[in-house]
């Protein structure tokens, strides 16, 4: 094996690790340490100035129903990213106010994109979606390999569930590790939706 090959093996083996540590949280702390530029709120959600945010990475592949989606394509509107799992019980809780802002969001500028990961097929996903009257793309990442795309020290989706806000410049606005009901979200969204 080499060096290359053993390095790749390694990452792969400690994203596991943490997604199994991390993963379905409820609530947490914002991680990341040094000078990060953002803030953490009272109610769970770190936001970032419209001057310090960085670029959301490449979010792109292939859909649970085996259709390609590039959140690139959406610059100039607002998305809401939920990182989600089937087997993940907050994530069951919170589907039924994503798919309610979703809904309430179509035609206005805001687009919602999930990401379903661990879920070793696709068939408990699309399942899950249906249940749950989720009508937007989810792209399937089984391994996690789309939230390792986020650099360190930013606002990355740490905890599954998590949600992130991406501006109309494809800079990440705002995160939360954590559940959310429609109130929460709509916190999270409306200020990143009045930006001009």
């Amino acid at each position: 094996m080499s060096t290359r090959s053993r390095a790749v093996l390694l990452g792969a083996v400690a994203v596991t690790a943490a997604l199994s540590l991390s993963a379905c949280g409820k609530g947490g702390t914002s991680g990341g340490g040094g000078n990060t530029n953002f803030v953490t709120g009272n109610n769970g959600i770190d936001t970032v100035p419209v001057s310090k945010r960085t670029a959301a990475p490449d979010l792109s592949g292939k859909t649970i129903d085996g259709k390609s989606v590039d959140v690139a394509d959406y610059k100039g509107q607002v998305v809401v990213i939920n990182v989600w799992g089937s087997w993940c019980s907050p994530c069951r809780e919170e589907a039924q106010y994503f798919a309610k802002v979703s809904k309430a969001y179509e035609g206005k500028g805001v687009r919602f994109v999930g990401i379903n990961t661990r879920d070793t097929s696709t068939t408990p996903a699309v399942e899950f979606e249906k249940a749950h009257g989720i009508t937007y793309p989810s792209l399937y990442d089984p391994t996690g390999k789309l939230m390792l795309r986020f650099k360190k020290g930013t606002l990355n989706p740490q905890l599954i569930p998590s949600t992130l806000i991406i501006d109309r410049h494809g800079k990440v606005a705002a995160r939360a590790l954590e559940a959310l009901d429609d109130t929460t979200l709509l916190k999270m969204l409306k200020p990143v939706v009045a930006e001009k």
